[in-house]
């Protein structure tokens, strides 16, 4: 089987493995020279709790199915329950915030608790109560009411790690409390599919089965992230594991304490990564910034000039390394806050101000004509009432009907559905207007496509030649 990513949430205690072999012995000289985390694992241990999970599920009696009736009288001493009801028990970690017991940990250890328990590190249990979860960015707040004050981690700052600096690790993992690892911050800006606002920090610092929610701490004993997943193809540390940074939590925790949820800013703009095709295709120097492939009509971004084909390398004053950056930033952003982008147009450098507004998370007959292209796109002429019905203007539209596999628009990841709007950015309508398009491409350059999807949205794509 191949690798997954993989929770770091334990469903049921496990027994530990085989114990480790002693290490030989070490020179005194050799042990001035190694590190060591003793005094940095005994201050910041007591801020780390155990946090164990009931939910109750319905299970269908064997042979039963939940809902159908009996056909005949039942004669034993006792009816089946049917749906039976049993406690499923998991286990994760967290850790102290606040001195009056407020506590983070991930959203997917506590979802579908129905009993919180929480073990701080003296071995006193306590009842926790969910005070606010966030799924997108896999946080949740939980509070207890200890009977004196508890000692709680301080958060540092995440922007400022650096690939290469230890980390420790510290939770629970297989039930074991109280687990310290350590390890190297490994990368930053890890994207792995978990949510909109990916933006991982990457340890090698061994993260296993019920590390999840457990804190990443620097040398200087600081939180600078949350334990949340693991890269594995056994369900065991392989030496790649994933922790929320913490800059990313800190704006989100008030909310979640006083109002249960999160309210996040919008932009209003569709965005890709820039690929070293579309850089080429804009004029562009580097493949920084985040190329916008739409803009929502009336939004925050259309209100303020932001336009299809910009580049936006800063926002509110923060540069925009990669697409991935620029979520969670506006996200965090204060409803209604007005902030200077920085976009590239044209080869141009310009700087509009933004509104940002409320993210709301609700958010034909063909001509036979068509032709395939050496770009490996079979085309089709749409109808003026095609273009009414898609809501296309009068002279943009031609539609994808084929894609060639293993071709420069399929590695583009251009679709069947898909309609060609503009190449090199000139709008078109028909196959004759694509291709006379296309032959003005030279050699050394890519293929430059607007296309709008089948949801509506549009996405920019650069198609470069085959070579061989």
């Amino acid at each position: 089987g191949g690798f997954a990513i993989g929770r770091a949430s334990q469903g049921s205690a496990v027994p530990a493995g085989a114990q480790e072999k002693a290490s030989p012995a070490i020179s005194g000289a050799q042990r001035a020279s190694l590190p060591s985390f003793a005094d940095l694992a005994a201050h910041v241990s007591p801020a780390v709790v155990n946090i164990k999970v009931t939910s109750v599920e319905k299970t269908v009696h064997p042979g039963l199915p939940f809902g159908e009736e009996f056909p005949f009288p039942w004669f034993g001493p006792q009816m089946p329950q049917s749906p039976e009801q049993f406690k499923r028990q998991g286990t994760g970690s967290g850790f102290v915030i606040r001195k009056d017991g407020l506590i983070l940990t991930n959203n997917h250890v506590v979802e579908n608790a129905q009993q919180i328990t929480v073990t701080l590190g003296d071995k006193q249990q306590y009842k926790a109560k969910v005070l606010g979860r966030d799924p997108k960015t896999d946080l949740a707040v939980i509070k207890i009411d200890p009977k004196t004050d508890l000692p709680a981690a301080v958060l540092g700052n995440s922007d400022a790690l650096r690939v290469g600096d230890w980390v420790m690790a510290i939770g629970n993992p297989f039930g074991l409390t109280n687990t310290v690892t350590t390890g190297i911050v490994s990368a930053k800006g890890r994207t792995i599919g978990a949510g909109p606002y990916d933006s991982f920090i990457q340890t090698d610092a061994p993260i296993n089965p019920g590390n999840s929610g457990g804190p990443l701490f620097n040398l200087a004993g600081e939180v600078v992230g949350i334990n949340t997943a693991i890269y594995s193809q056994s369900g065991g540390n392989i030496g790649i594991g994933f922790a929320i940074p913490i800059n990313l939590v800190k704006n989100l925790v008030p909310q979640l304490e006083t109002k249960g949820t999160i309210t996040r800013g919008w932009l209003g703009v569709t965005i890709q990564p820039i690929t070293g095709d579309l850089a080429r295709s804009f004029g562009l120097e580097k493949t920084q910034g985040a190329l916008v492939g739409d803009v929502s009509a009336n939004g925050p971004a259309d209100k303020a000039g932001i336009k299809r084909g910009d580049v936006i390398v800063s926002f509110d004053g923060k540069k925009i390394e990669n697409s991935s950056s620029l979520p969670a930033i506006v996200a965090a952003t204060p409803i209604g806050k007005t902030v200077p982008v920085e976009i590239l147009r044209e080869g141009a450098t310009k700087t509009v101000s933004v509104a940002i507004g409320k993210l709301n998370d609700q958010a034909a007959a063909m001509e036979p004509e068509h032709e395939k292209s050496a770009w490996g796109l079979a085309l089709q002429n749409l109808q003026p009432d095609d273009r009414a019905q898609m809501n296309l203007p009068k002279k943009e539209g031609v539609l994808v009907q084929a894609v060639v596999p293993g071709s420069p628009a399929a590695d583009a990841g251009i679709q069947p559905g898909d309609v060609i709007l503009q190449v090199n950015k000139v709008p078109v309508d028909s196959v004759k207007g694509v291709k006379a398009e296309a032959a003005k491409t030279k050699s050394d350059k890519p293929l430059l496509l607007l296309v709008r999807r089948v949801d509506g949205s549009t996405m920019y794509a650069a198609l470069s030649h085959n070579v061989g």
